[in-house]
C-alpha cells in the first residue's frame, strides 16, 4: 500500500526555520521524482520544489530560490524541504508527492502520489 507522510509543520515567526520531512512506503523511492508542493484556502496547489530520482538535481519555484533546500534520502525512504528565512507568505499547507515522468515537472496533475499535507503557519 503506497503512503506518504509528511509531518515538521507548525508555527513559526517570520524570518525563522523549519525542516518538513515526507516519509513514503509501499513503493521504491528511487523510481520517483519527488516535489513538494503548497496549497492555501481558495487557491491551487503550488509548486515549490522538485527533486530527480538520485538526488543530483533540483529545480525551485522563484518565490522560494534561495530560502528553500529539497533533499532526499532513498535509503530511509525520506524527502525533506529545509525552509529558511521564512515569511509569512509561506503560510500554507505544504505537500509531498511522487512521480515516475522522465523529466522534471511542476504541474501537480502529474504527480501519482500525495501524502495528507502538513501546516506551517509563519507569523509573529
Amino acid at each position: 500500500q503506497v503512503q506518504i507522510v509528511e509531518s515538521g509543520g507548525g508555527l513559526v515567526q517570520p524570518g525563522g526555520s523549519l525542516r518538513l520531512s515526507c516519509a513514503a512506503s509501499g513503493f521504491s523511492l528511487d523510481d520517483y521524482a519527488m516535489a513538494w508542493f503548497r496549497q492555501t484556502p481558495g487557491k491551487e496547489r503550488e509548486f515549490v520544489a522538485h527533486i530527480w530520482r538520485s538526488g543530483s538535481s533540483t529545480y525551485y519555484a522563484e518565490s522560494v530560490l534561495g530560502r528553500f533546500t529539497i533533499s532526499r534520502d532513498n535509503a530511509k525512504n525520506t524527502v525533506w524541504l529545509l525552509m529558511n528565512s521564512l515569511k509569512p507568505e509561506d503560510t500554507a499547507v505544504y505537500y509531498c508527492a511522487a512521480n515516475d515522468r522522465p523529466w522534471t515537472t511542476t504541474m501537480a496533475k502529474e504527480y501519482d502520489y500525495w501524502g495528507q499535507g502538513t501546516q506551517v503557519t509563519v507569523s509573529s
